[in-house]
């Protein structure tokens, strides 16, 4: 069965999937935005395990239990360093980490927020770009994932999102 890309409008915390991923700062503390969210839902217990595995270099991503979520795992994607600054190159290696955290766990589902689009500051065109096209150039590889979800919190990403994916997916 070939994997599938599918986008969500709604809170990534709420899903019931094999791994969420935080968009996440290099030292994993779990402040606000998406990281906020997980560690309001899920437990402390998130950001706790999490910041004894950092600091982790930009780019990339480790996975920690979940907590009170309905998912298995979260994955902690470093899209930024501590200065809050990110750019496509620390997003496309965060998020094909990701994917490769997913892999080694054996997960088939995976869902991601617009990684670095919050207190990052990032545009969500090019993120959109930057995350759907590495996806789908890891995807062919992959020998357990088969679906990956991007999550988007509101209309104007989800919109972003499903225009990017239709070019990018033909």
């Amino acid at each position: 069965m070939k994997p599938k890309i599918e986008l969500l409008l709604g809170d990534i915390t709420d899903l019931e999937v094999d791994a969420i991923v935080n968009a996440a700062n290099n030292y994993l503390v779990m402040g606000s935005g998406v990281a906020g969210a997980i560690k309001r839902k899920g437990g402390k217990i998130i950001e706790e395990e999490a910041v004894r595995k950092g600091p982790i270099p930009i780019g990339e991503a480790v996975y920690t239990t979940a907590g009170n979520l309905k998912t298995r795992y979260v994955i902690h994607a470093a899209g930024m360093g501590k200065d809050l600054k990110t750019n496509a190159l620390y997003i496309k290696n965060s998020t094909l980490n990701s994917l490769k955290r997913a892999e080694e766990l054996k997960l088939q589902s995976i869902a991601f927020p617009a990684i670095g689009t919050g207190v990052g500051g990032f545009s969500i065109e090019e993120c959109a770009q930057v995350m759907i096209s590495t996806v789908k150039d890891y995807l062919p590889q992959t020998k357990s994932i088969q679906k990956v979800i991007f999550a988007l919190f509101d209309d104007e990403g989800y919109q972003v999102f499903e225009k990017e994916l239709k070019k990018i997916i033909r």
